[in-house]
């Protein structure tokens, strides 16, 4: 059975691909807003983790949504969260398996146990987590037993996150994203596996 699992190419999404692999055939699923927009970064890591990879494009208007949401409330949690239960959704419409890295200590991108269970209800597809069990310090830990990674602040690596495409929209509106996120939010990227 297939199992779509959200890829930003970073450590969470790739150990989560790598656990699920051993029941599920795993694709990857990273989501852009502009679908213009080239992942060679990312594209990498999906090659050596050897799972297919799919780009997805968001909806039109999703992404100034986002921004005016994050301009509303003063803060980007909201609209991160928002964007993520949309690439759910669009998920949930290839695959009846869907997953993503949520680590247990993870306060956004989050979905509650009811969040869960109604878009289960409603899509009829199952949502794995398969690190909610695991704090970061773990997640870090089984991640550098298996994958080589490099860290790095989210406006300096290329990764398949949100956030990255959200903070180009407040530049490209002559507006600093620096004011609504954290000053440093670190990401990781998957480079290599430990046996290469």
């Amino acid at each position: 059975m297939k199992a779509g699992v959200l890829f930003s190419g970073g450590k969470d999404s790739s150990l989560a691909a790598v656990l699920l692999s051993r029941d599920y055939h795993v694709e990857l699923n990273t989501f852009v807003f502009d679908a213009g927009r080239r992942l060679p970064a990312v594209e990498n890591a999906a090659r050596i983790l050897g799972f297919p990879w799919h780009v997805m494009t968001f909806e039109q208007g999703l992404l100034e949504r986002a921004v005016e949401m994050i301009r509303s409330s003063g803060y980007p949690n909201d609209a991160i969260q928002m964007v993520h239960r949309c690439a759910l959704l669009e998920l949930s419409r290839n695959y009846h398996v869907i997953a993503d890295g949520t680590r247990f200590d993870d306060r956004v991108p989050m979905l509650t146990r009811d969040e869960v269970q109604s878009f289960q209800d409603l899509r009829h597809c199952s949502y794995i987590r398969p690190l909610l069990g695991f704090p970061r310090r773990e997640v870090d830990s089984l991640a550098s037993r298996h994958l080589r990674i490099v860290c790095g602040e989210t406006s300096c690596l290329e990764n398949g996150d949100y956030e990255a495409e959200i903070r180009d929209e407040f530049r490209a509106s002559g507006e600093d994203a620096g004011k609504y996120f954290p000053a440093f939010h670190e990401q990781s990227l998957v480079i290599g596996t430990i046996s290469q």
